[in-house]
């Protein structure tokens, strides 16, 4: 039975690491791939939680500069949904946390939006910009304020203060 590679962005959906390494082993390239959506099998890992498939995917080597149609990538879909364990692997893979999407959002953006302190201060930790705006003109100590999330406000204050 052969492999279409193309099977491994269903397989990063599903959190099927053994697929994804029958992909990889038969087309080792495919870990590189994007869908008609731009969506990389990385992205679509970390939309879905799958942190078996993305240990798999970092060790292997793949990209974290990724980004779908909208300019969002990995680090961006963790921040939005709060999974810090895979913030703390993206960040420690290289991801850039200062990479805007089409939007000129950050991954600090999402964090100060959706209300995740922890990611906050991890991007914080590592280099985040707090004076990024995005196309509306707000950076990301606007979007806690706007959310009256004031231990976010607070958290990214404080960054501020400290440059």
């Amino acid at each position: 039975m052969s492999i279409d590679p193309a099977q491994i962005f269903d397989a990063c959906r599903r959190n099927d690491r053994q697929l994804v390494e029958e992909i990889y082993q038969a087309d080792a390239e495919a870990i590189h791939a994007s869908d008609i959506k731009g969506f990389t099998p990385l992205i679509l890992a970390v939309y879905n939680n799958s942190v078996n498939v993305v240990d798999f995917l970092l060790a292997k080597g793949a990209k974290t500069s990724g980004q779908d149609a909208a300019g969002n990538t990995a680090l961006m879909g963790v921040s939005f949904k709060g999974y810090t364990e895979l913030a703390k692997k993206l960040v420690g893979a290289g991801a850039d946390v200062n990479e805007r999407n089409s939007n000129g959002a950050t991954a600090l953006t999402f964090a100060a939006t959706f209300g995740h302190l922890e990611i906050a201060e991890i991007l914080l930790k590592n280099g985040a910009d707090t004076w990024v705006a995005d196309t509306r003109g707000k950076t990301p100590l606007d979007h806690a304020r706007l959310q009256e999330n004031w231990p976010m406000y607070d958290l990214i204050e404080k960054y501020r203060s400290n440059i």
